[in-house]
């Protein structure tokens, strides 16, 4: 895969014992120089305009004044230091560097992995949360309609929790399908099967509430019952995965079991449904805060890009998993 990848995002500092640490970023590079066929790209930062493309100017004017101001907590979870708001620009411009490569063809071995932080998915038009301050893909998705020559994006979102910003962001558009595959009953408390979006965008937000203590298993019969038809007949030219990896069986604030060969699964379920599609693929880093697992996960998913094929699992599914997918079937998605 090519990773982009800029040093201005270390230099958002959450504090001591923050799970969304700068030493996220150089764990996972230290875990890839043991692979091959690595590349590495050093994209700018977002310009502004892009990113009052996605974000109120109000909101985004008060939290680049927040940071000259030496940052501090924007809300319990949310920290911010001096360099968050330049870390901010870059990591919306690696997400944004990720769209753009992936409409370019660039794929296989060079499929484009933003590898940026702050993370995203929870930010909202107008509000910071959840970590995140600017909401990463939604830039680089709202990038790849207005200058990437895209007319559908796709977003697939496996963090381990819901990215309730990039739903509020695209909720009433019809050139955007959000689909979630997250932990049900956890932060930030949204995301139920009946958020299926309004106005234009009715039937281009997918949720797919998943109980605690799931595997792998639970998620590939997700994409294959729901979103592969949903997405077939949704037609997108971009495939964007917000890549989140906390609901890995030993990360520390999640309590799903998905395996690190798991994620490969999800990958090649990834990679299998941009070939289908004929729509470019491309990864935003969002969680996952374990040191060892996260790392690995990254590297399961170069590996998979790479054409390494993960250890199949059993294919068991609870009845509440069954009933779920039931339910998010009967929403009455066009192709489902």
């Amino acid at each position: 895969m090519n990773f982009g990848y800029l040093e201005d995002c270390l230099d958002h500092d959450t504090g001591d014992g923050h799970p969304e640490s700068a030493d996220r970023l150089p764990a996972i590079r230290d875990a890839l120089v043991e692979s091959t066929g690595i590349g590495y790209s050093a994209p700018p930062p977002a310009e502004l305009e892009r990113i009052l493309a996605v974000h109120d100017r109000e909101y985004v004017e008060a939290f680049k004044k927040f940071c000259a101001r030496g940052g501090g907590r924007w809300d319990a979870d949310t920290v911010a230091s001096t360099g968050t708001w330049e870390a901010a620009l870059a990591s919306a411009g690696l997400s944004e560097w990720a769209g753009q490569a992936a409409l370019a063809g660039k794929d296989g071995n060079d499929t484009p992995f933003a590898l940026g932080r702050p993370p995203g998915h929870h930010a909202l038009v107008d509000d910071a949360m959840g970590f995140c301050f600017f909401n990463n893909i939604a830039v680089g998705t709202q990038s790849a309609l207005d200058v990437g020559g895209a007319e559908r994006v796709a977003i697939i979102d496996w963090d381990v929790h819901h990215g309730n910003g990039t739903q509020e962001i695209f909720y009433d558009r019809d050139d955007v399908f959000y689909i979630s595959l997250h932990e049900d009953d956890i932060y930030p408390g949204t995301g139920a099967v009946e958020e299926t979006g309004e106005d234009a965008g009715e039937h281009t937000t997918m949720n797919v509430p998943l109980p605690p203590g799931v595997t792998s298993s639970a998620y590939l019969t997700a994409m294959e019952v729901a979103v592969y038809p949903a997405l077939e007949a949704f037609d997108p030219d971009l495939l964007y995965v917000s890549a989140g990896f906390d609901a890995h069986e030993h990360d520390p604030i999640s309590r799903m079991a998905v395996s690190t060969e798991g994620f490969g699964r999800l990958a090649g379920a990834i990679r299998t449904l941009g070939d289908e599609l004929d729509a470019g693929v491309a990864f935003t880093l969002e969680g996952g805060y374990g040191l060892d697992t996260l790392p690995d996960c990254v590297q399961m998913v170069n590996e998979v890009f790479g054409g390494y094929d993960p250890v199949s699992e059993d294919r068991v599914l609870s009845a509440t998993v069954e009933q779920l997918l039931d339910d998010v079937r009967a929403q009455g998605y066009p192709g489902v």
